[in-house]
């Protein structure tokens, strides 16, 4: 058994050495544990450092073509290389590396092909009120739109069977993170969750959310379209919520 860690990189000279020295090297249930980078058209020493540092894949973009593309080149280079399994975190060692053992244990014991890990968000400190709502109001609608129990859907600290690895398909160039549980819940792939924990403090700032209200408009379009692609049943129903909703006001205003 063959596990692979995939790490899509922008620009991570810096944060990438903490990174990669909290990523294990062997793993109980593997015979081999092996690290992987997409350098997405950094324009610093993100290469040479991951090189230097002993990764043993190296996947490079000439242009920057955005996390989505990024993921899922190492996706398919993780398969190509023979990966069992594949394990996807963020360069920014935000994700505590030690929690990898339990997003394995549904893969390994054949409950979910697909593993997402909840993140502590409501008990972080350095999550302002605001982003903590709008993910809680993100969240449900994208277990609406997924039909999971995924409450932290951002996560990218995720494992992946090889079965399930090659059935995902992202169409967005924005971020792999909404529409890969929207189609996995909508194909019948079982989407399991553990609890993980965060690192503290943040070598640096998100790059997918500028700002709130631009975060929030590009994830509502995610989900809208991944919704239309995959159950167009429940799209529309979605966007028929709010009208009756209206309607339903109305009759009681005016029986009145």
């Amino acid at each position: 058994m063959k596990m692979i860690i995939q790490i899509p990189c922008y620009n991570e000279e810096l944060s990438l050495p903490f990174t990669l020295a909290e990523l294990p090297r062997t793993v109980v249930g593997f015979d081999s544990v092996e690290w992987l980078v997409i350098d997405d058209g950094s324009n610093d020493r993100t290469a040479a450092v991951a090189l230097e540092l002993g990764v043993d894949h190296l996947v490079r973009f000439n242009e920057n073509r955005g996390l989505s593309a990024a993921f899922m080149a190492g996706i398919s280079a993780c398969l190509q290389n023979g990966a069992d399994v594949v394990v996807n975190t963020d360069a920014d060692n935000q994700y505590c590396a030690a929690d990898i053992i339990k997003l394995l244990e549904p893969v390994l014991s054949g409950r979910s092909g697909f593993v997402v890990g909840l993140r502590p968000v409501y008990q972080a400190d350095w999550v302002p009120f605001i982003l903590k709502a709008l993910h809680w109001i993100g969240s449900k609608v994208v277990m609406y739109a997924s039909k999971t129990t995924v409450s932290d859907p951002p996560s990218g600290f995720r494992a992946f069977s090889r079965d399930v690895a090659e059935k995902l398909v992202v169409f967005n160039d924005y971020t792999y993170t909404l529409e890969t549980i929207i189609q996995a819940g909508n194909s019948d792939i079982d989407v399991a969750t553990v609890p993980i924990r965060i690192n503290p403090g943040r070598l640096r700032p998100s790059r997918l959310m500028t700002s709130p209200y631009s975060y929030v408009v590009k994830s509502a379009g995610i989900i809208l379209h991944s919704l239309f692609r995959y159950n167009k049943a429940r799209f529309f129903l979605l966007l028929a919520s709010p009208l009756a909703a209206a309607f339903i006001l109305l009759y009681h205003v005016f029986k009145r």
